[in-house]
C-alpha cells in the first residue's frame, strides 16, 4: 500500500514508518528509510508523537483512527489483538478461540504475518501456547524488546 501522507520516527529500535490516508493511520512498520510527506497531516503527526511516547514507556494505549486493509477474518484477528491489554500476552490458539475458529490457530498466524499496523495493532503481544517467541515481521530481537518495555511499564498509570 502506498500512502498518501507519510513520515518516520526514530526510535530504541530504528526508524518506524507511519503511513496515512489523511483520515486514518494505514500503515506502521520498521523501516531502513526516513521518510516525511511533502504535505502536512495531522494523523501521521499525531501516530509520530504517540509513538514517540510508547516507546519512551509513557503511553500504554494509542488513540489514532485506523483503517486496515484486510478479509474479514483479517479484521476480526486484528480486533482481538486490540483488545490484548498492555504488557500481556495471548497465544496464537487464544486469539482463534476469540473469533470463534478454534482450529484455525494457523490461519490467525498468517493474519497476525499481515497486519499492516503493527506495535499500534499489537501482533507482537502473541506467543506461542508454550509462551515462546514465534514469528514477527520487524524479528524476533524487536518482539522480545517490545514485550519487555511493556511489562517494564504495565503497571504505570499512564494515558
Amino acid at each position: 500500500m502506498t500512502s498518501l501522507y507519510c513520515g518516520t520516527v526514530m526510535t530504541p529500535l530504528g526508524l518506524v514508518y507511519v503511513g496515512s490516508d489523511g483520515v486514518a493511520v494505514t500503515e506502521v512498520y520498521f523501516t531502513d528509510e526516513p521518510v516525511n510527506s511533502t504535505a502536512a497531516c495531522e494523523v501521521v503527526d499525531r501516530a509520530l508523537q504517540q509513538l514517540k511516547e510508547y516507546f519512551a514507556g509513557e503511553r500504554q494505549h494509542f488513540d489514532l483512527p485506523l483503517t486496515a486493509q484486510g478479509t474479514a477474518f483479517q479484521q476480526s484477528v486484528w480486533r482481538q489483538l486490540r483488545a490484548i491489554p498492555y504488557g500481556q500476552l495471548a497465544s496464537y490458539k487464544d486469539i482463534a478461540q476469540a473469533v470463534d475458529n478454534p482450529k484455525g490457530v494457523r490461519a490467525v498466524g498468517m493474519a497476525n504475518n499481515r497486519n499492516p499496523i503493527s506495535i499500534v495493532i499489537p501482533c507482537h503481544r502473541v506467543v506461542g501456547s508454550n509462551g515462546s517467541l514465534t514469528g514477527y515481521g520487524g524479528g524476533l530481537d524487536k518482539k522480545e524488546w517490545l514485550i519487555a518495555l511493556e511489562k517494564a511499564h504495565s503497571d504505570a498509570e499512564l494515558h
